[in-house]
């Protein structure tokens, strides 16, 4: 009975270290970032609770397995299961090592796009950094994900004999992968080349496949185009390096727009001007850049008016060419209709027949 309860209070000595120290650790990370929260908000250039958001979780984690490793040999295990529970907690401590980087990636992602504002009307230099952080950070991902794959399969020995004996072979291997993988290293090239070159950023306005729609995202394999009926295209990233297509907003999201009218060759043109400049001045579409109306066309029936007009974008620029070619119709029609496109023809007196 004595040799039993002395069993009892050596196994639960450690578990009541163990215990202790967790709870220590809990208490201690839970101050760390409280103070680290509040110092961040001190700070301009990282976003309120951003730290506590990507850190928190694996950092607790590591935390909890470092304890947990060094309570280890405190208990009274065997060889055998204790090497295996050893084995267990290093592979858990790798994988939250390389979380925490994954994470690490995030809260840059997130501190930087946070000083720029991707809603607003002039956002080249925020789609350009948000693009090429997006693309970065994949590739980092995946990069850290296979790492972490390779560290945790190296922990077993016979792997490690396995990858000796592969690395004697790798020129091999390397040049069939190579040969297999033609299309997948030339689609993670181009997913760079877009990234550093940019043709593209998130939010372009772009024609594709003779659709119009936005850029809305950005992997390592495919875009994704929102067209402007709420439908997604999904195109492969190397179309982009391959094949022509219109990107809006290059340079600037500002853009010119058409309206076409076809009327009588009666119509006052100067009119037409005045009425066209009241329509863009009463609008709040127009950029007050551009405002021009020119006579581009004349067939044996109609003369064909141009109005060229300016906005800010392309969506902009859709809604104001609609409201202008509406009020042109309108104004013309109510107030020359006369000068509406119409049929001439002419009728001379029918022929007498002659009698027989």
């Amino acid at each position: 009975m004595l040799a039993s309860i002395e069993q009892w209070r050596e196994a639960a000595l450690p578990i009541g270290i163990l215990a202790l120290a967790v709870v220590v650790v809990a208490v201690a990370h839970y101050v760390v970032f409280v103070i680290l929260g509040r110092v961040s908000k001190k700070s301009s250039s990282i976003p309120e609770g951003a730290i506590r958001k990507h850190f928190s979780r694996a950092t607790r984690w590591i935390a909890m397995v470092i304890v947990i490793r060094f309570m280890l040999p405190w208990f009274d295990i065997a060889e055998g299961p204790a090497d295996f529970a050893g084995h267990i907690i290093s592979l858990v401590l790798i994988g939250c090592v390389f979380w925490l980087l994954i994470k690490g990636a995030y809260f840059l992602e997130e501190c930087v796009v946070s000083r720029f504002d991707l809603s607003a009307k002039d956002n080249l230099q925020a789609r350009k950094i948000y693009t090429q952080l997006r693309v970065a950070k994949r590739i980092f991902v995946v990069v850290v994900v296979i790492l972490a794959a390779g560290t945790m399969l190296m922990t077993f020995p016979k792997v490690r004999q396995v990858g000796t004996t592969i690395l004697a072979s790798a020129g091999i291997i390397g040049i069939v992968v190579g040969m297999a993988a033609q299309r997948t290293i030339g689609t993670f090239i181009a997913g760079l080349q877009i990234a550093f070159t940019q043709p593209i950023r998130v939010d372009d306005v772009v024609i594709v496949e003779n659709e119009w729609g936005r850029i809305e995202e950005i992997t390592l394999t495919y875009v994704v185009v929102k067209i402007w009926d709420l439908r997604r295209l999904i195109v492969p990233i190397t179309y982009f390096i391959e094949r022509p297509f219109q990107n809006w907003t290059r340079k600037t999201a500002d853009i010119l727009g058409t309206v076409l009218i076809y009327v009588d060759y009666t119509v006052p043109f100067d009119a037409i001007r005045e009425q066209l400049q009241k329509i863009l001045n009463e609008s709040e579409l127009w950029d007050k850049k551009v405002c021009v109306l020119q006579v581009t066309n004349a067939t044996e029936r109609t003369v064909e008016l141009r109005a060229l007009v300016s906005a800010a974008d392309a969506s902009t620029a859709w809604s104001l060419r609609c409201e202008v070619r509406e009020r042109l119709i309108e104004f013309i029609r109510n107030k020359y209709p006369q000068a509406l496109p119409k049929f001439r023809a002419e009728l001379g007196e029918p022929k007498k027949q002659r009698g027989r």
